[in-house]
């Protein structure tokens, strides 16, 4: 039944010729009498019936149309050739067909293979961890590296920060702020980082995958504490280990807020009850001057592209501006292990700024027996306002830190 009903619906269905031969006898014989009209031919009807190839009457002579005894033009008879279906709407609706399957395939493999597991289909992360840890994977572009081939400080930099915020859209938090949660953004308070520590065990290199793991815990009553770790995403090896402290801002004032309870509401769910990823940095950053700074760098500015949607300039922005007075042996032998940031100030587009450097001498004798260095570093606005203490150390490149072993060894003989 269901093989007839779609075939009778591609090709047509002749009618016996028992019926046709009755119809006949009830109709009498007809005789087409020849017409004449002007200067057409004479149309003769053959008396004999074509001859019928199963079941089929077949023509014998190519047959376009015929006229009636009233001249009007009659369509051509319905035969098996001129009744086939229009295969190209045919083909068309299959493949229509298949992209939707392959489509929906495709779907059911984007699931999450495990139930703590929430997948995004545009590929901006996953959560894990009972919906606690934010979890991002990074290809290192070849635009991101430095001279040494491996990826600059402020690329890694640029990784947590867009973790973080990821991890807040993701969760549900992300409201028209840069970061700001919906309760947020009605009291316009906005995030601002007070103290950055980041502790760097290898660089990634180009084609590297590298796996941002982030978390957030309470810090003190008004504080808020991000953690990250940066891992290959292949092998497992930790690459980077940060934590922060943010604390809260009024966009309008510019001044430091309270969380709120409506804020706190939001975020508390969110917390990890765990330690930081590495232990406070307890040693006091000291303020440099004019009389204690090695190296200076005046007049920086910043540049559009350097301020965020909040208006004000992004932190990654004052870590180069701190490397920029750095002494550039350091910068060609070493490179940047560890660094401690506190953030004191904000500045904006019309701010000029100066570096200060200073190679710490605190560190000598491990400087000498290994090759390390520490500098203090300061970044303020040209009347003297602070914007930003930091400390760094630096260790000697892979490439010679061999040979500056050889160098200490031939000197001890």
């Amino acid at each position: 039944m269901v093989a007839t009903a779609v075939t009778s619906a591609f090709f047509p269905v002749t009618s016996s010729p028992d019926s046709s031969d009755s119809k006949n006898k009830k109709l009498g014989s007809i005789k087409s009498k020849p017409s004449v009209s002007s200067g057409s031919l004479q149309v003769k009807a053959n008396a004999q019936a074509p001859p019928k190839i199963n079941g089929t009457v077949a023509s014998t002579t190519p047959v376009e149309g015929s006229k009636n005894d009233d001249g009007a033009s009659s369509p051509p008879p319905r035969t098996f050739i001129n009744q086939l279906p229009d295969w190209s709407m045919l083909l068309a609706a299959i493949t229509t067909i298949f992209l939707a399957a392959e489509k929906q395939w495709m779907m059911l493999d984007w699931k999450p293979r495990r139930p703590d597991m929430v997948i995004d289909p545009f590929g901006i992360g996953k959560i894990v961890q009972d919906g606690l840890v934010f979890s991002q994977n990074f290809s290192i572009r070849s635009y991101e590296i430095g001279a040494d081939q491996t990826a600059s400080i402020e690329t890694l930099m640029n990784h947590l920060q867009e973790t973080a915020i990821n991890h807040c859209r993701s969760a549900g938090l992300l409201g028209e702020g840069f970061g700001a949660t919906p309760e947020m953004c009605k009291k316009n308070l906005i995030w601002v980082v007070t103290r950055m520590q980041v502790v760097v065990d290898r660089y990634p290199t180009w084609g590297d995958v590298v796996q941002v793991d982030t978390w957030v815990s309470a810090s003190g009553k008004n504080g808020m504490r991000r953690d990250w770790l940066v891992s290959n995403s292949e092998t497992g090896e930790i690459l980077t280990r940060a934590t922060s402290v943010w604390v809260m801002m009024n966009k309008l004032t510019r001044r430091l807020s309270k969380i709120p309870e409506e804020v706190r509401g939001e975020i508390e769910p969110f917390f990890m009850n765990s330690d930081p990823v590495l232990a406070e940095d307890s040693q006091k950053l000291v303020k440099l001057d004019d009389g204690t700074a090695e190296h200076v760098c005046k007049g920086l500015t910043p540049k559009w592209s350097d301020l965020d949607v909040n208006q004000h300039v992004n932190n990654v922005k004052y870590i180069g501006w701190i490397l920029e007075s750095a002494p550039l042996p350091i910068l060609e032998s070493h490179e940047l292990s560890a660094l401690t940031l506190e953030y004191r100030r904000e500045c904006g587009r019309d701010s000029v700024l100066q570096s200060l450097t200073t190679v710490s001498d605190s560190n000598t004798e491990n400087a000498v027996n290994v090759g390390e260095f520490n500098c203090q570093h300061l970044l303020r606005l040209d009347d003297g306002a602070e914007i930003v203490r930091g400390r760094t150390r630096w260790r000697p490149k892979h490439a010679k830190s061999s040979a500056n072993m050889d160098q200490i060894t031939a000197k001890r003989a």
